[in-house]
C-alpha cells in the first residue's frame, strides 16, 4: 500500500511547485520544507509563501491536505561552497565537466535534513524535483544517486523512507504539461507568474514564460520548455542552448 504522507522539497521554483501539486494529488497529508543556503537567487525564498498560499487556493482538497511548512537555515553550505549559485561570479564550465552552478553535496544534504524532519513528523515519502532529462549533469540529480540515497536513509534511520522524483524522466515542456494535468490552466498560470527559477535572482518584467533575466541557463531552459509546451518555435528573447538542475 502506498504511503499516505509526504514531505516536499519546496524551493519556490517551477519544478518544486509542480512536485507539490503532484504530491497533493496523491497523499493525504503533505508538508513542505525549504532551505536557506546562501543562494544567490534568494528571491526564491521570498516568493515561497505566496506560491504555497495560491496552491492552497487551487482546491479545497489541496488546502486540507497541505499542512506545515518548514524553513531550514543551511547557510553553512553557502559558506563552504565556492559556486556561481552562492557567489557573485560568472556562470561557466569547470575543468571537471560540470558547470560552476553545481553546489557539491547540496541535494544530499537537503535529503538528509528532510529525512530527519520527516522522521520526526511521521512522514515517509520525500518528494523532490531532481531530473535527468533537462539538467546540467549534476551528479546529485541522477536517478542512481536518488536510489542510493534512499537506501542509505532506510538503513541509517531503520525506517521505510522513500524518495519520489516525479520529474526524473520528463523534460521542461512535459513539466508544464504535468502542471496542466494536475491543476489545469490555473496552476500553469500560477507557476508562470509566481514561481522563481532565474539563477541571478532577477524578478523584473513578467515574460511569456515567467520572471527572470532571460539569459541564465535556468531562464533559457524554462522559456524553451514553455514555448515547446505552447507549441511555439522560438521562445521569447531566448537564444542558444542551456540546461539547469532538477530540483
Amino acid at each position: 500500500m502506498p504511503s499516505q504522507t509526504a514531505l516536499v522539497l519546496f524551493s519556490g521554483g517551477q519544478d518544486s511547485a509542480t512536485c507539490l501539486a503532484w504530491a497533493l494529488a496523491r497523499y493525504e497529508r503533505v508538508e513542505t520544507i525549504g532551505f536557506d543556503y546562501g543562494q544567490r537567487h534568494i528571491v526564491e525564498l521570498t516568493v515561497r509563501p505566496a506560491v504555497l498560499q495560491k496552491t492552497r487556493e487551487m482546491s479545497a482538497d489541496w488546502n486540507a491536505r497541505l499542512r506545515e511548512d518548514h524553513m531550514i537555515d543551511l547557510s553553512v553550505l553557502g559558506e563552504i561552497s565556492d559556486t556561481a549559485l552562492t557567489s557573485n561570479v560568472a556562470i561557466a564550465m569547470q575543468a571537471n565537466g560540470l558547470p560552476n552552478t553545481f553546489v557539491p553535496g547540496r541535494n544530499l544534504l537537503f535529503l538528509t535534513i528532510a529525512a530527519t524532519v520527516a522522521y520526526r513528523r511521521g512522514l515517509n515519502v520525500l518528494v523532490g524535483g531532481m531530473c535527468e532529462t533537462d539538467y546540467s549533469g549534476y551528479p546529485d540529480c541522477r536517478d542512481e544517486t536518488m536510489k542510493a540515497m534512499e537506501k542509505a536513509l532506510q538503513l541509517g534511520m531503520a525506517t521505510p523512507m522513500a524518495i519520489a522524483t516525479p520529474l526524473m524522466w520528463i523534460d521542461k515542456a512535459a513539466t508544464w504539461k504535468l502542471a496542466e494535468d494536475l491543476g489545469g490552466a490555473a496552476l500553469v498560470e500560477m507557476i508562470r507568474t509566481e514561481t522563481h527559477t532565474c539563477y541571478l535572482g532577477e524578478r523584473g518584467a513578467l515574460h511569456e514564460w515567467g520572471h527572470g533575466c532571460g539569459h541564465c541557463p535556468a531562464c533559457q531552459l524554462r522559456a524553451r520548455g514553455y514555448a515547446q509546451y505552447r507549441g511555439a518555435v522560438n521562445p521569447e528573447g531566448i537564444t542558444g542552448t542551456s540546461q539547469e538542475p532538477g530540483g
